[in-house]
């Protein structure tokens, strides 16, 4: 691999410069029947090109501006109704949680009474 690829390069690079040289100007335009050819179609074509690539490069600006305004919009709007939603659930699981909140709370203050005579006794 390291022997062919300088040989590779060497060949595209000739292929290149054969095509720079031999044939200049390779691009012809058609305009309403008449044909430009030479420099001055390369030149045309160019132009229309690079105006079809500003043209395009805008619209895609535009519409990237207007896809973060709607959809930070969305977002907003998204977040809200999530927050309401967990709200919501929030509100109606925790009276059934209750029963299993006041075991949980009895045994957390025995933990931490337990806890507290250790340091105590531990100075």
């Amino acid at each position: 691999m390291k022997k062919i690829a300088p040989i590779a390069i060497l060949l595209l690079l000739s292929m290149l410069v054969w095509n720079v040289f031999v044939q200049p100007a390779g691009i012809s335009i058609d305009v309403d029947g008449d044909t430009i050819d030479g420099p001055l179609g390369t030149l045309v074509g160019l132009l229309f090109a690079g105006g079809g690539i500003l043209i395009a490069g805008l619209v895609m600006l535009c519409v990237g501006a207007l896809l973060a305004v709607v959809f930070a919009g969305v977002g907003v709007l998204l977040a809200l109704g999530l927050g309401l939603a967990a709200l919501l659930v929030a509100a109606c699981i925790s009276p059934l949680l209750l029963p299993l909140l006041i075991p949980a709370a009895i045994v957390w203050f025995f933990v931490s009474r337990a806890r507290r005579h250790r340091k105590a006794s531990a100075l």
